[in-house]
């Protein structure tokens, strides 16, 4: 008998802006859940994504049209509650981190898009994640996401991944 421990894959990207990046694609298609944290822009896009369980998308700011998603999403994985939003309504700019963490309190780990900027900040509770833009727009030096490798009995690993343009 192994003492072999379930885990899921977890895809994070954000702020598409109607168009992923194919090794972004490809990488989520090998997640079980792909979390898009708003900026779509094109929802097209989200059907190159075909994770092994399910997609969730939230609107961005940019994102009025896209009526069949909603501003903020819940999941629960192994005890821990993951809420997904924009990040938008916390600040224009640089949305706060404070913000974040006091309007979803109960949650462990908050993930917001909007700044196009990858930042994993896991010094308190809830942590806080963007993974950065996934497509052309403000990717600053290539686009990015993140896998969360999840475990049930063991610490979650963040994976920050940068991808260099791919030109046609």
């Amino acid at each position: 008998m192994t003492n072999e421990v379930i885990g899921k894959k977890i895809g994070i990207l954000s702020d598409s802006h109607g168009s992923i990046n194919p090794q972004i694609i490809d990488l989520m298609n090998e997640c079980d859940i792909v979390i898009h944290a708003g900026d779509i822009i094109d929802d097209f896009n989200l059907e190159k994504i075909k994770p092994k369980e399910k997609l969730i998308a939230v609107r961005g700011n940019n994102d009025a049209h896209l009526e069949q998603f909603t501003d903020c999403e819940y999941l629960e994985i192994y005890d821990k509650k993951i809420v997904i939003e924009h990040g938008h309504r916390h600040g224009w700019e640089k949305p706060s981190h404070e913000s974040l963490r006091k309007e979803h309190a109960d949650a462990d780990i908050v993930i917001y898009g909007h700044t196009h900027k990858q930042v994993i900040e896991k010094d308190q509770t809830p942590w806080i994640i963007n993974p950065g833009a996934s497509g052309p727009i403000r990717n600053y030096d290539g686009p990015k996401c993140i896998v969360i490798n999840a475990n049930k009995d063991r610490e979650w690993q963040i994976n920050p991944y940068i991808f260099r343009e791919i030109l046609n």
